[in-house]
């Protein structure tokens, strides 16, 4: 897909009179890109779109007007865009309380790396790389972030995902969790290929 320049992005103003439309859209298609992995974990596979909607939210939450803030904004999240042949995704561990915290954070260590796409059939499992630009940032040996950026190569495996069906799944030695996509959740995503 093709990067986002600082001509795909709308002034604080114009967003302003085309937000409430713009935000029923988007919200409607993050449903779509939002998969549950076990009561923890979820994935929402990004594309331009909803980088364009993190890059104008950003944008009107810090009151960045300026073209060089934008463009910050624009390096940092162009990252999440994929290519012709993967699927990347922002992965939340979601856990409100402070206690769950504690709890959780350091017990999924790793967890970046230990999410997974599959064909149905499991044949072939592609394993989730880290977006190395926001890991540097993220990374610690004895406790995890709640959000990580993650991106899954699927040359090998576009073929088999022709039929409409994939499964996403975690294996991790503290969460092991999969679940089987398709219908228009899969469709949505598997746009982002064009197979």
């Amino acid at each position: 897909m093709k990067r986002l320049e600082l001509a795909d992005i709308l002034d604080l103003r114009e967003y302003e009179r085309v937000r409430p439309e713009y935000l029923q859209k988007i919200i409607a298609k993050k449903k779509l890109r939002r998969v549950h992995v076990g009561p923890l974990v979820s994935l929402v596979f990004e594309n331009r779109d909803t980088v364009v909607f993190q890059i104008q939210e950003m944008a009107r939450a810090e009151k960045i007007s300026t073209d060089e803030g934008i463009q910050v904004e624009l390096d940092i999240y162009n990252s999440l865009i994929p290519d012709l042949s993967e699927l990347k995704a922002t992965l939340f561990i979601e856990l409100t309380s402070e206690a769950d915290l504690k709890e959780w954070l350091p017990k999924l260590v790793g967890i970046e790396k230990s999410v997974f796409i599959s064909d149905v059939n499991l044949k072939e499992v592609i394993y989730s790389v880290p977006l190395s630009e926001h890991e540097k940032l993220l990374t610690k040996e004895d406790i995890t972030a709640s959000v990580h950026y993650i991106s899954f190569n699927l040359s090998s495996l576009k073929e088999d995902l022709t039929v409409g069906k994939f499964i996403v799944g975690i294996e991790h030695k503290n969460y092991n969790f999969r679940v089987e996509i398709d219908g228009d959740y899969a469709r949505e995503v598997l746009s982002d290929l064009e197979v």
